[in-house]
């Protein structure tokens, strides 16, 4: 007796499963392709990110700081004229960073460099 592997039944069987004789339509192609580009151009229009940008947080907190400490000088130090000084010399550098911050975005990329950026849920980036 013959010992035969293949089973030219169940083969033949498997094999017809395992063709695609079921083709869309031409029509229902375009529609689904036509559907797919708008949606791509839906999401190409939106931008994936959002983009937040912290190039003035240095300056604000700069200027806090100083305007907190020239405050802190004309109440603490008793003497008028030292702490007038004092409180000069404390709004002048908090004035100093700001300038130091607009030369820096004018001069530098300053503003690409201190980006954050949160991605959107469910866009492709």
């Amino acid at each position: 007796m013959k010992d035969n592997p293949f089973d030219t039944n169940t083969d033949e069987i498997i094999r017809a499963s395992l063709t695609l004789t079921d083709e869309p339509t031409p029509e229902l192609n375009h529609k689904l392709k036509a559907a797919l580009y708008q949606q791509e151009a839906a999401m190409h229009k939106e931008p994936a990110t959002y983009v937040l940008s912290l190039w003035y947080l240095p300056m604000i907190l700069n200027l806090a700081t100083f305007l907190m400490l020239a405050a802190a000088a004309l109440m603490a130090i008793s003497n008028p004229y030292l702490s007038y000084l004092t409180a000069g010399i404390c709004f002048y550098l908090g004035l100093a960073g700001v300038l130091l911050t607009i030369v820096g975005v004018k001069r530098t990329n300053m503003k690409e460099d201190i980006t954050i950026r949160i991605r959107k849920r469910g866009v492709l980036a």
